[in-house]
């Protein structure tokens, strides 16, 4: 099993690492926002703190928490537990079935974590940025992805998951989501076809806009068709005059790595609805 781990983490590395230079290449020769018009030190200082925050995530989670998924999905699979083990599914279509079923978690995730208070208090860190590019897809306080792993490990019992389907399943969902944050547009009729099954750079636009009827729209990580089932979708009819972040922290000094690592201390709580 701990060679698995090792090779499945490798998989997903090695994808997230590839897609983040072609974004960032693509992002370069041809950006939506002219968001660092200036300076070339002004984009890397951003990309470096936001990175930073993923690679600090990214060896916490390895540290302490995918060894208590490759657990608990062991035990899963020797005691067959779970909603996919109860069903006779073809490989291939349980493999689906996974993918679709975390994916639904993901959304109400998602949503939990800007309809209750506390758990805003950390995606703070995430909706603050007023430059979102695809380094901003890396940009999550450690507090809520320790949140987010923990419960995944009820998840994992109640579905029944194998190790390598949530791989799978954060691969797939961690290119779309640094495809949906960076500073590109698809070519329109594209997106107006993708958007039918994942969230396309259009919809995710809208989700980091300042205006809060719109910050409290489109969660879908990955299949975008979870917004419009639970009416939480949105479109902007023209994204260009969108505005990204968090009013609140629009003073510079919260916009530090020091101040992104405080961000949930900060006593000023999410508006009112």
């Amino acid at each position: 099993m701990d060679e698995q781990i090792r090779n499945l983490q490798f998989l997903r590395t090695a994808c997230a690492l590839t897609f983040l230079f072609f974004l960032l290449t693509w992002e370069t020769a041809a950006p939506f926002f002219p968001l660092f018009p200036n300076t070339c030190a002004e984009r890397a200082r951003h990309g470096a703190r936001n990175l930073f925050l993923g690679l600090v995530n990214a060896g916490i989670t390895s540290i302490t928490i995918v060894a208590l998924w490759a657990w608990t999905a062991r035990w899963v699979a020797s005691h067959g537990f779970g909603v996919l083990n109860l069903l006779a599914l073809a490989p291939w279509t349980r493999m689906l079935f996974a993918i679709i079923l975390f994916d639904l978690w993901m959304y109400w995730w998602h949503r939990a974590n800007h309809r209750l208070s506390f758990f805003w208090r950390f995606h703070r860190t995430h909706h603050s940025d007023p430059k979102m590019d695809v380094t901003t897809a890396h940009r999550f306080h450690f507090g809520e992805i320790f949140f987010s792993s923990i419960l995944r490990v009820p998840i994992i019992l109640l579905l029944g998951l194998r190790l390598r389907e949530l791989v799978l399943y954060e691969t797939l969902m961690f290119a779309v989501v640094q495809l949906h944050h960076a500073n590109v547009a698809l070519p329109g009729n594209l997106d107006r076809f993708l958007r039918w099954f994942i969230v396309t750079p259009c919809i995710h636009k809208v989700h980091h806009s300042r205006f809060q009827p719109e910050t409290d729209s489109n969660y879908s990580s990955l299949f975008s068709w979870w917004d419009r089932l639970f009416r939480t979708f949105k479109l902007r009819a023209d994204p260009a005059t969108i505005s990204y972040g968090l009013a609140e922290f629009d003073i510079p000094a919260r916009q530090t790595l020091g101040g992104l690592l405080k961000t949930p201390l900060d006593k000023t709580l999410r508006r009112s609805h």
